[in-house]
């Protein structure tokens, strides 16, 4: 039997302990631990949240990765390359890749007889997956493509709609520029559904509509677009398959070709992600801060447990008792304390990230933060690893105090009582 173990349970579940000036500490110390772990685990949810929601706004509007002409400029006006590429064949058996999808993009302006917005009409084929925008359709409904005739029908964000006054089924007027053209090109356009993202940079620029109506603006071939985009399953190997994209690209392209280049997200908006990321060194300084609170907290628990505690240490020591058994009673001890006031942590900590994320209480400014609610990603592998390394990191902190049992003498507690 384990007998440090054994007087470890007795000293924790015995009830005469409450007269003990040490459980009203302890109470503080455990008020700490809960307080601490729910803060968290809130932390991390939240930080996770909002960098997942973010992210996932974004790659809805460009994917993870695009292949373009080499020669396109820095802009939404790129050149043409064929969508007949031989290197189609290769990504289908690279594994992490999802989709591929054909998209043109051209920069215009939207006319009402009041207002005048930039926009970038981005033209998809029916091919396209709208699952980002039927996601984020507030009314209406996603244009009805074919591959046979072009499709007059289109999305836009509901802050375009607010601005330029127009509502769904609603006729559009947009207005185009062809280099060498000095006379604009008329588009007129139906309005068949209105989304909102929350994330306003990207609202206001993008309209989608058929690719068919770009290639007719261009006056592009059938099969000329402005790239392809491709979707992975796992964010975090993005750079690892943009490399085999990019391979895959460079080994199947012919002397007569157009020289295409790869693009992940994460280049083609930086500030973005740089942002973002950012935001993981506000959480490691949140985890560090509250560990150490838990684990000082503790530290004064068990120094007062054993200064009270010290005409059993007397005791335990007159009957044989080496330091270290001592040491490992109250090290148990502080563990069952600890594992008390993270229990209630846990349920602290999961209970307001259950309500956040079903009732969405706290409300954010989407200009500001790119969503309308606070966002929370809930892990059981986040849950886990803070509760391991908290508990880890509080039981090891406590190994130093305890050494003070290795002060208290026998003789003179024995005698004192």
């Amino acid at each position: 039997m384990n007998t440090e173990l054994f007087i470890s349970r007795r000293l924790f579940f015995d009830k005469s302990n409450k007269q003990f000036l040490s459980q009203k500490i302890i109470r503080i110390a455990l008020f700490g631990i809960a307080l601490g772990l729910a803060v968290m685990l809130i932390s991390v949810a939240v930080v996770t949240g909002f960098k997942k929601e973010v992210r996932n706004k974004v790659i809805g509007f460009g994917s993870h990765i695009q292949v373009v002409n080499y020669d396109s400029r820095n802009s939404y006006e790129l050149s043409p390359i064929s969508q007949n590429q031989p290197f189609l064949q290769k990504l289908e058996t690279i594994e992490g890749i999802k989709q591929v999808q054909v998209y043109a993009t051209k920069p215009g302006m939207i006319k009402t007889e009041e207002y005048i917005q930039g926009i970038v009409l981005k033209g998809v084929d029916q091919n396209y997956s709208w699952k980002f925008f039927q996601k984020n359709i507030v009314e209406g409904h996603i244009p009805q493509l074919n591959d046979s005739i072009r499709v007059n029908e289109i999305i836009l964000s509901e802050q375009v709609s607010k601005l330029l006054n127009l509502g769904l089924n609603d006729f559009a007027v947009f207005y185009f520029v062809n280099e060498n053209e000095i006379t604009p090109r008329l588009l007129q356009l139906k309005v068949c559904g209105i989304f909102r993202t929350g994330l306003e940079e990207f609202d206001k620029l993008f309209v989608i509509g058929d690719i068919k109506q770009i290639q007719r603006l261009n006056g592009w071939d059938a099969d000329e677009i402005s790239g392809f985009e491709i979707e992975i399953t796992d964010f975090s190997k993005i750079d690892k398959l943009e490399q085999q994209i990019r391979n895959s690209v460079i080994d199947y392209r012919e002397d007569n070709n157009t020289i295409l280049r790869t693009e992940s997200i994460t280049r083609m908006y930086p500030q973005i992600f740089d942002w973002l990321a950012i935001l993981d060194m506000n959480v490691w300084v949140i985890l560090f801060l509250m560990i150490m609170v838990a684990g000082f907290n503790m530290i004064s628990g068990l120094l007062v447990l054993i200064l009270e505690r010290s005409s059993m240490i007397g005791v335990l020591k007159a009957l044989g008792s080496p330091n270290w058994s001592i040491r490992k009673i109250f090290l148990y001890l502080a563990f069952f304390l600890t594992g008390r006031g993270m229990l209630w942590g846990n349920i602290i900590g999961i209970a307001l990230i259950a309500i956040q994320k079903v009732f969405e209480v706290i409300k954010l400014d989407p200009t500001t933060y790119y969503v309308d609610v606070v966002p929370v990603n809930f892990s059981i592998v986040h849950l886990l690893l803070i509760n391991i390394g908290s508990i880890a990191i509080t039981t090891f902190m406590l190994v130093i105090p305890s050494l003070l049992v290795s002060k208290i003498s026998p003789d003179k507690t024995i005698r004192f009582d």
